[in-house]
Order: structure tokens, then C-alpha cells, then sequence
């Protein structure tokens, strides 16, 4: 059960962040077995853009989100955001895994309102839940519990929980991976409505080629490991976009072929 007519969402008080990935790369293991996932990775995100990255499974797409998050170091290179480095986890930049993890014992209003009881402030800002709530049309399932819910649904309530922090970067990790085709479709053109009325910036992994090309201004198509930066493709579409545009059909191949994947298309 997926509502695509969201309702009208107030406008955050912040911007979105811009992030800068300056010559990072990582490496895993031990110094005498080191297993190296990035390769001199360069790249920005300028304050509300929406950026997808693209490339092999096990490439290493999504150790690069853990590293903007700030949930690790990099082994090498600088991470910024607004020119300030990235350090450690912070609340204004916030991460939407691909499974929702919702608390199965709490209502859903009570998922959302995680972030704002953590930092102690639910009591005065309790209104937020609400608003979020609205923002991703559920709220009609406040008291609903995760059982209850379908897997779009689901994912909806991971986000609500996301924007109740009014954040300035949105780290989505195939938040929409697991989703059947028809639901994960639904759920492109909620989360694009989402990005365009909240303002904030957002930086996308997927293994879905279409699914970059329909949410995000530009594209980064990474290599296989160690992932290095092969091609960035400016996806130069107004929105709302039509899924059967020639112009994302092109950029499709383009992008299959980056991949070496273009023979069957």
C-alpha cells in the first residue's frame, strides 16, 4: 500500500550541505593482508543536489557512505562538509539503510520520534514526529505498529525518522532495495518529492541503473574494486521525469557501457 500523492510539506529552516570527497581512498585488514575498497575518489556535492553512485556489487559504494556519514575514517584523503571536516557521526547528516530497522515493539510515531528522544528534546519538539509523519503521508498509521505495515510503508516510517531531524545531507544505502518492483517504483517518485520540497542534499548508492538515472542530477560511475571514479554523467532532465524518455535511454546505455555491461542492451 503505497500513497504516490504526498501531502504539502512545510519547508526546512536549513539548506542542504555540501560535501566534499578530496583523494580518498580506504583500505581494510591488517597492514601485513591490507585489502584496498577506494582508489583516489574526487568528488562534490553541492548544497541540495542529488547524487546516485553506481558500480559493481562489493565495489565499495558503500564504504564511501559510511565514510561521508562520518561512522569511520578514511584511511587516506578528506572529507568535508561545508569546508569543515568530517569527523564523526552527526545528526544533520543522516543514513537510511536498505532494511528500515524499525523497533517491531513501538508504534510507528514512536519509531520516529527515536532521534528527538535520543538528543532530549521530544518533549518540546514533539511536533516534528507529526510533521514528518504528514510529510511521507502516514499519518493516519501514527499508532500503527511495523507489523502492520507493508514494506513501502516501512521504509516511508525509516525515512519520516530521517527528515524529523530536519537533515542537510540524506545518506540513502539501497534504501529501496528490497522492495518489489511495482512498490519500489511508487517509492522513486515519493522520495524525489521528498528531496525537491525538504531541500536537502543527498548522496545515493544503488545497484539499479534506472533507479540513479530517474532520482539524481548527476550519476558517478565507479569501477570494481578499488573503486575509482570512471565516468560522471550529468542527467540534464527536469523533473518530474518520464521513465520512458529517450534521453534516459541514452544515458542508460551510456552508463551500462561504463560498466561493461552494454552488449546486451
Amino acid at each position: 500500500m503505497v500513497n504516490a500523492a504526498l501531502p504539502p510539506a512545510p519547508a526546512t529552516a536549513t539548506g542542504g550541505a555540501r560535501i566534499g570527497i578530496q583523494g580518498v581512498s580506504h583500505w581494510f585488514g591488517t597492514a601485513a593482508a591490507p585489502l584496498q575498497v577506494l582508489d583516489d575518489i574526487d568528488l562534490e556535492v553541492a548544497p541540495g543536489e542529488f547524487v546516485a553512485l553506481l558500480g559493481p556489487s562489493g565495489c565499495g559504494k558503500s564504504t564511501l557512505l559510511r565514510l561521508v556519514a562520518g561512522l569511520e575514517p578514511a584511511t587516506a584523503g578528506r572529507l568535508t562538509q561545508d569546508g569543515a571536516p568530517i569527523t564523526h557521526p552527526d545528526p544533520s547528516r543522516i543514513v537510511v539503510f536498505q532494511d528500515p530497522t524499525l523497533y517491531p515493539w513501538r508504534s510507528v510515531r514512536d519509531n520516529v520520534a527515536l532521534g528527538l528522544q535520543a538528543r532530549g528534546v521530544l518533549k518540546s519538539q514533539g511536533h516534528r514526529v507529526d510533521e514528518a509523519l504528514q510529510r511521507v503521508g502516514l499519518a493516519d498509521f501514527a499508532k500503527a505498529f511495523p507489523h502492520q505495515l507493508s514494506g513501502g510503508m516501512a521504509q516511508r516510517v525509516a525515512l519520516a525518522r530521517a527528515l524529523v531531524n530536519d537533515p542537510r545531507l540524506l545518506v540513502l544505502d539501497e534504501p529501496l532495495g528490497k522492495l518489489d518492483s511495482l512498490t519500489r517504483i511508487a517509492m522513486q517518485s515519493e522520495l524525489v518529492a521528498l528531496w525537491q520540497r525538504s531541500g536537502f542534499s543527498a548522496l545515493l548508492v544503488t545497484h539499479d541503473v534506472e533507479e540513479a538515472l530517474f532520482l539524481a542530477n548527476r550519476v558517478i560511475v565507479l569501477s570494481d574494486r578499488p573503486a575509482r571514479v570512471v565516468a560522471e554523467l550529468t542527467v540534464d532532465l527536469p523533473y518530474p521525469r518520464h521513465r520512458g524518455h529517450p534521453r534516459l535511454a541514452e544515458l542508460r546505455h551510456e552508463a551500462l557501457r561504463h560498466l561493461g555491461l552494454d552488449a546486451s542492451w
